[in-house]
């Protein structure tokens, strides 16, 4: 199964956002959801400190900032 995992930090709107848009893109499509806060990781948060949120495609960066529901069905499906 397709894993996605969603880089975020906490007080962040788009990563409301972002969530939300996941959440729809699971009405349509299944796949397995992780989130990490990279505040809590020195490592996630020197990676993606300016780029929050951040969803990936089994590792892949896909989106940074807004995440468009089509698009990312689109991307989830090229991955499988």
């Amino acid at each position: 199964m397709t894993r996605v995992t969603l880089y975020t930090r906490a007080g962040c709107c788009l990563c409301g956002d972002a969530r939300r848009a996941l959440a729809e893109a699971r009405l349509h499509a299944d796949f397995e959801c992780e989130e990490f806060d990279i505040d809590l990781d020195a490592d996630l948060r020197r990676r993606y400190n300016d780029e929050v949120p951040v969803v990936a495609i089994d590792g892949v960066k896909a989106f940074k900032y807004r995440v468009n529901v089509t698009e990312f069905l689109k991307k989830l499906a090229a991955r499988r």
